[in-house]
């Protein structure tokens, strides 16, 4: 299940950037986090994780009680983005992706889970009522997949399986292959 191939595409919009900036996106649950931190340290890309940032650079607009999380402000967001991602060599851990300029990823990746153990990862991370049930749907219905489709070019976006320790250790390898082929193209 990809969107694009895992090669050499994906350079879309790199505007004479020196380095690849790389999006992963997902339901909560699916390894986001894990994953962008440990591609960051392999390939020597910044992990920016947007819901640390918009905690510690208040860019939220409130409370949101029924899913309780922060409602962002995606264009401040944006805006505390902009400069970075002109540089590169970032990879954004966001479980969101259509309010990001297109022109910022070279690659998007979405990570999905079988839903047994999605629905057991958000449960251990006391998960329930309406916030569970929207993050499984959320997967069910690959939504997270087809927004990532409908924002960017098909070469760019990727669908990855995250299930088990295997998977992580795959996607890292690929990823980081990915940036080492992305850099030596010269892109």
């Amino acid at each position: 299940m990809e969107g694009g191939s895992s090669g050499g595409g994906g350079n879309y919009g790199g505007g004479g950037r020196e380095r690849p900036n790389i999006l992963v996106t997902g339901t909560p649950g699916t390894g986001k986090t894990t994953t962008c931190s440990l591609v960051a340290d392999a390939a020597h890309l910044h992990h920016i994780d947007i819901g640390k940032l918009v905690k510690a650079k208040y860019l939220y607009d409130g409370w949101d009680e029924e899913f309780e999380c922060l409602i962002i402000n995606e264009e401040l967001v944006c805006d505390e983005l902009e400069d970075m991602m002109e540089v590169g060599g970032n990879i954004v851990d966001y479980h969101g992706c259509d309010f990001f300029p297109e022109n910022w990823f070279d690659r998007v990746v979405v990570l999905q889970t079988n839903i047994t153990i999605l629905h057991d990862r958000l449960t251990s991370r006391g998960y329930m009522g309406p916030k569970l049930t929207n993050n499984i749907d959320c997967e069910i219905f690959q939504v997270l997949y087809e927004e990532a489709r409908s924002s960017y070019a098909e070469d760019v976006v990727l669908a990855l399986q995250s299930n088990h320790i295997e998977d992580l250790s795959s996607n890292v390898r690929m990823l980081t292959e990915w940036v080492d082929n992305w850099r030596s193209a010269g892109s």
